[in-house]
């Protein structure tokens, strides 16, 4: 079973195994049509194109009326409907890639954790890598038949605006916000209309997690770049823009092996939507 990373090779001998679920994960902030296009020109094998708008997020605006942030974890039953029309079962290995150092196929990580399905692993170098290796691209779609996965209990945590929000007061927990750094300091508007970043947060940003090919640092190094960070995992809530490349930090320690660190799935997006929220900028 893996349950973080994968290798190009080793999944190159799994794709015709009933058993086992890729998914192709492939965004772009700016332009939604891109992800489709590109697994239209070309994915791996057998492979399955999840959208991170309509299959791995929510709709922004809930029940009552309040914006939930840009991307919010989508309906557990829906998510449920989803995976099981991409055929995953119990005992399915899914594998997720994309084209941008996992920042979108770590959110589909993350998301079959959160619903308690452990055997779900990331393609370590994503697309590149893959092809680097000499592995080929195809373009017909892939329809399997219905699976039979079911909620288990989760294997993640969450915090909710309230929990950041009382955090500013008791201090119990440490904040530690994806973005880039101008972000991070509130210096990019046109991503962020309002800029800054919770009082008290610190900067990692995800990128940093990845050697110069786009592979994950090994175990030691992201546990000595972690470390500085927090006390310990489980007082560590990770942040992004709207909950999306927050995960992958997640995923980095898991790789690193520190558990127990919480998503705030809102993110920046939720937080900064009430302009009454405190807001700080700079480094």
């Amino acid at each position: 079973m893996h349950t973080t990373l994968i290798d190009p090779t080793q999944l190159a001998d799994k794709l015709t195994d009933p058993s086992w679920v890729i998914l192709d994960c492939r965004h772009d902030l700016m332009n939604p049509n891109t992800g489709p296009a590109s697994y239209a020109a070309g994915h791996i094998q057998n492979a399955q194109f999840a959208d991170i708008d309509r299959h791995l997020s929510g709709p922004k605006i809930d029940a009552d009326g309040m914006f939930r942030g840009r991307h919010p974890l989508p309906e557990r039953t829906l998510l449920i409907q989803t995976l099981r029309s991409w055929g995953i079962n119990d005992e399915t290995q899914v594998v997720a890639y994309d084209a941008h150092g996992g920042m979108f196929a770590a959110r589909l990580w993350w998301l079959l954790r959160w619903i308690g399905h452990a055997p779900v692993a990331l393609l370590d170098g994503g697309l590149a890598a893959w092809q680097a290796q000499g592995l080929p691209l195809v373009t017909p779609v892939t329809s399997p038949p219905c699976g039979r996965i079911e909620e288990k209990p989760t294997l993640t945590n969450t915090v909710s605006t309230a929990e950041v929000m009382a955090n500013l007061s008791s201090h119990e927990r440490t904040v530690v916000d994806a973005r880039a750094p101008d972000r991070f300091r509130g210096e990019n508007e046109t991503i962020d209309p309002v800029g800054g970043h919770i009082p008290g947060a610190k900067n990692r940003f995800f990128k940093d997690n990845l050697q110069a090919d786009s592979r994950f640092k090994s175990s030691a190094e992201l546990r000595r770049e972690f470390a500085p960070l927090f006390e310990a995992a489980p007082l560590a809530i990770m942040q992004c823009g709207s909950g999306v490349t927050a995960c992958h930090n997640l995923l980095a320690l898991e790789v690193a092996g520190m558990y127990g660190a919480a998503l705030y799935p809102g993110s920046w997006s939720e937080w900064c939507a009430d302009r009454t929220r405190p807001v700080a900028t700079g480094a």
